[in-house]
């Protein structure tokens, strides 16, 4: 099982969510790139409840709005 930490490239207000530049969660997966597994649902979870941001509402579940860096 790898960590992973995702952080927010840019600062964005979509859909009434203002996610800004610079959060991050740190993610546990052992599958791959949490981003791209299971439509990215463990990562739009935990910026809910870390942030209390709905990814999935912004359209923001992408590498171009989101970094992956293993650790």
């Amino acid at each position: 099982m790898a960590l992973f930490k995702i952080t927010v490239k840019q600062t964005l207000l979509a859909n009434g969510q203002r996610v800004e530049k610079g959060m991050s969660i740190e993610l546990a997966s052992s599958s791959g790139n949490p981003v791209a597994t299971n439509g990215g649902k463990d990562v739009a979870d935990a910026f809910m409840r870390k942030y209390g941001v709905d990814l999935r509402k912004a359209n923001m579940l992408s590498s171009v709005y989101l970094e992956t860096v293993k650790i």
